[in-house]
């Protein structure tokens, strides 16, 4: 017979206090209503196990899992890049850029040439599928600020897309 029981609790069943993450706790098992239920404690709220415990033990409250970052699709970003384009707000050059190497790693763009007017250099790029061309102020960014773009673009994206 298979149990199910859910995951070690964010407080205390005693004190209501949090649980952090990499803190040693005690939980047990009660059975409650017919159903089998855990309980985890912190160590100033445990004194034992409960009365009506069915079984218990001690663990480490685990870290928060990271979020997994969900898989961008290709053509959709293509599609907020071309919107991107399209609307061309002043201030989001630099998002427009770092998604344009997204799609360039993601092959969906390809740098079809540079072009030159005056100090400002531009990439000429296309989509795979025959889509653009499209012409892009490269914003000589550092390999830092890209990183810092790339998780706020994911971020904005999440929420948009979820």
């Amino acid at each position: 017979m298979d149990y199910h029981l859910k995951p070690i609790g964010k407080q205390c069943a005693a004190t209501g206090q949090e649980l952090a993450p990499g803190t040693q706790c005690m939980s047990a098992v009660v059975e409650r209503n017919g159903e089998l239920v855990r309980l985890d404690y912190s160590p100033a709220g445990w004194s034992g196990p409960p009365a009506d415990a069915v079984g218990h033990w001690k663990c480490v409250v685990p870290e928060p899992a990271a979020a997994h970052a969900r898989t961008l699709d290709p053509d959709a970003l293509l599609q907020y890049f071309e919107q991107m384009t399209e609307d061309a707000q002043p201030g989001r050059e630099k998002f427009r850029y770092v998604l344009a190497l997204l799609l360039l790693q993601k092959r969906r763009l390809r740098i079809d040439g540079t072009r030159r007017d005056g100090d400002a250099e531009y990439l000429q790029l296309s989509g795979s599928r025959g889509e653009g061309p499209y012409e892009i102020p490269d914003q000589q960014l550092s390999a830092e600020e890209i990183k810092i773009l790339e998780a706020e673009l994911h971020t904005h994206l999440a929420a948009e897309w979820s």
